[in-house]
């Protein structure tokens, strides 16, 4: 039998006419306030009589409301991204490869160099959604105080798992060494110096005893945020994802094309999920998106430009597929330009033009084009999703 000594039943709050309690739902740790704390994290006692969450509760980052509850929804745009992803639902082994299989064993099917950027992309892409599925984990989705937001997240984290999914699907399908292929982020310069880049960001937000709350420490999740989602997200996935996605507008490796257009849509929805996320945070804690720091977040952009046309020129010693590295120095330029509009700094590299205007169609959610003439428009989980 419960015994509600004194103390219980002095918190215990009655229920007004229209179901709602007071005081304010902070939610509270064994013996110490939530502010004591730092935000919530979704692991605090269940507080008998503790009010409903109101909408005005809920905050990106520092909130000490109860994460436990999903509604009501302050961020319907966090929602309908998770509703969006899911309608976007595919599977690595549903597309067929044996077309894939044929070339590739083809003496005559493929250059050297266009089994080359093959490769190159498999190795950094199969490692590389590995790292943004472990900053998910262990740094992002610990501050990242809204259940909404989370609920993107969790669908977020098993997308970069389906991720590497195809990716060893793609390997094993080919025939390819896995250990090279796996192993290239560790033996290739290009490759190494984009995951070398990256690492960091999430090793600060690692740190257990690191928290959100004061200016400072807002600044580092937002520069963690604008790494992953802006730039390894936004930034260094693009050569991969034109090169691959050419050997499909040449009738080349189409198997490998359409895996990479299924992603590029996935990855497309997780970059603008942290632009939406990075500008909210903006506007919550202004003090936030000093001149220092947008000039800081600027050079990061810069230098990961830098690094993403070494990576062109790495994997593209020569023209191929209609491709040259000298057409990715402009694009990459656009690209960054185009990363720095949606987090609201002024573009890098003025003047800048799109040398692959297909891209632009191919990214567009919108758009419904069956471009490999199979199955990108026909898959639709429970026939929600609509490219019109």
């Amino acid at each position: 039998m419960l015994d509600w000594n004194e103390e219980k039943a002095a918190k215990t709050t009655a229920l007004n006419p229209e179901g709602e309690a007071h005081p304010n739902p902070i939610l509270t740790a064994p013996e110490t306030s939530a502010d004591s704390q730092g935000a919530a994290t979704g692991l605090e006692d269940v507080e008998m009589g503790a009010s409903r969450i109101r909408v005005d509760d809920k905050k990106i980052i520092n909130c000490h409301a109860d994460l436990n509850q999903l509604v009501p929804f302050k961020y319907k745009w966090a929602w309908e991204k998770y509703l969006d992803g899911c309608a976007n639902h595919w599977m690595p082994n549903e597309i067929n490869m044996a077309k894939d299989v044929a070339t590739w064993k083809d003496p005559n099917g493929l250059t050297d160099d266009e089994r080359d950027i093959i490769k190159r992309s498999l190795g950094f892409f199969s490692t590389a959604d590995s790292l943004v599925a472990n900053n998910l984990v262990l740094a992002v989705y610990r501050h990242l105080t809204n259940p909404e937001c989370r609920q993107y997240l969790l669908r977020q984290a098993f997308e970069e798992a389906l991720h590497t999914h195809a990716y060893q699907y793609c390997i094993e399908s080919l025939g390819l060494d896995e250990a090279e292929v796996f192993n290239m982020y560790r033996e290739i310069p290009s490759i190494h110096d984009k995951a070398a880049w990256a690492l960091p960001y999430t090793q600060s937000l690692a740190d257990p005893n690191f928290q959100t709350g004061s200016v400072e420490d807002n600044q580092r999740f937002l520069r963690d945020m604008i790494a992953f989602y802006v730039v390894f997200e936004g930034i260094f996935f693009y050569v991969g994802f034109v090169q691959l996605l050419s050997f499909g507008r040449r009738n080349k490796m189409t198997g490998i094309s359409e895996q990479i257009q299924y992603i590029m849509r996935d990855e497309s929805m997780h970059m603008n999920f942290g632009i939406d996320v990075i500008n909210q945070i903006k506007i919550e804690n202004p003090g936030t998106w000093t001149d220092e720091f947008q000039e800081e977040i600027a050079q990061m952009i810069r230098e990961a430009t830098e690094l993403e046309i070494r990576y062109a020129h790495d994997t593209m010693p020569r023209g191929v597929l209609g491709l040259n590295a000298n057409m990715f120095n402009e694009y990459l330029k656009f690209i960054a330009n185009r990363r720095c509009q949606q987090i609201g700094i002024a573009e890098q590299y003025p003047g800048a033009t799109n040398p692959f205007p297909w891209m632009s169609e191919m990214m567009d959610l919108k758009k419904e084009k069956n471009f490999f003439e199979t199955r990108v428009i026909e898959y639709q989980a429970g026939g929600t999703l609509s490219w019109d």
